[in-house]
């Protein structure tokens, strides 16, 4: 399978609970420290981010997911829909190229496409 985002081959791998910063080695090393939650985004899209991905979301440039330039992102759009209370390392794919988890990058793609129309 290939990164719907850059193409790339994406890889298995043992990640955390968060779907944008599961598969960095740094926080893998330290994944029982934080919390996760399930969010709703934009456009009804769900992701699982982590306590730190949360907050940085609004660092992120707005057109990466298809916004106009100068859009405001981030946590004020979020709705927290649960805790993730079973918080376990799990394998899944993610890309070495772009350095996110599968899940983020279908995000992006749904995300953009959403934001075409």
């Amino acid at each position: 399978m290939h990164c719907p985002v850059c193409h790339s081959q994406l890889e298995f791998k043992e990640v955390t609970p968060c779907d944008e910063c599961g598969a960095d080695d740094f926080e893998i090393d330290q994944f029982k420290e934080h919390k996760y939650h399930e969010y709703v985004l934009y456009h009804g899209l769900r992701l699982v981010l982590c306590d730190f991905c949360d907050v940085d979301f609004g660092s992120f440039n707005p057109t990466y997911f298809g916004f106009q330039k100068g859009k405001r992102i981030g946590y004020e759009d979020f709705q927290i829909v649960r805790e993730i209370t079973d918080i376990k390392m799990t394998k899944g794919k993610f890309c070495p190229k772009c350095s996110y988890n599968l899940p983020f990058l279908k995000f992006v793609i749904e995300c953009r496409v959403k934001n075409s129309k």
